[in-house]
């Protein structure tokens, strides 16, 4: 993808409530085969982001535990199963593929925290958030960068220039 199609803001997140809320915007604009790369150190906000996106999709009262021992949670949705990867255990990319990885891209829409523990197998075009922490224990930044279909919804949400 021409890096000038991609669509990329930055975003002061002032609270959890602001990643929850900006969570469920960017779940309104998900769809089938979507993949989200949620980027940061421990405690920045990937697991905050991807419990509001899956109760955005999947309901309020939904349970969504962080899928740090089990690897994967899957949550049915109207539009498609949401894959919520968290891959920090990860030791070699390819282990990614006995998670039914591949499904998952195919015909969901997948979460997945630590993304670069993919390597190689990171896919080109996804929605990037990257989360840093702010300028207090409660404040989160969040760089988002769209490639390929994501460029077009972020700029037609009015989410990116």
């Amino acid at each position: 993808m021409n890096p000038e199609q991609d669509a990329s803001i930055k975003i002061d997140l002032t609270d959890q409530a602001a990643t929850e809320r900006l969570a469920g915007r960017i779940a309104a604009l998900a769809r089938k085969g979507d993949i989200l790369a949620l980027h940061g150190d421990l405690g920045t906000g990937k697991t905050v982001f991807a419990r509001a996106f899956v109760r955005a999709l999947c309901g309020p009262q939904t349970e969504v535990p962080s899928p740090t021992f089990t690897l994967l949670q899957v949550y049915p949705a109207d539009q498609a199963d949401i894959y919520h990867f968290d891959l920090y255990r990860l030791e070699q990319p390819q282990e990614a593929f006995e998670l039914g990885l591949d499904e998952a891209f195919a015909d969901g829409i997948c979460l997945i925290e630590w993304p670069e523990r993919l390597g190689y197998l990171q896919p080109a075009e996804c929605l990037n958030l990257a989360f840093a922490y702010g300028t207090n224990d409660i404040q989160r930044t969040l760089a988002l960068t769209g490639s390929g279909d994501w460029a077009d919804r972020l700029r037609e949400a009015h989410l990116a220039a």
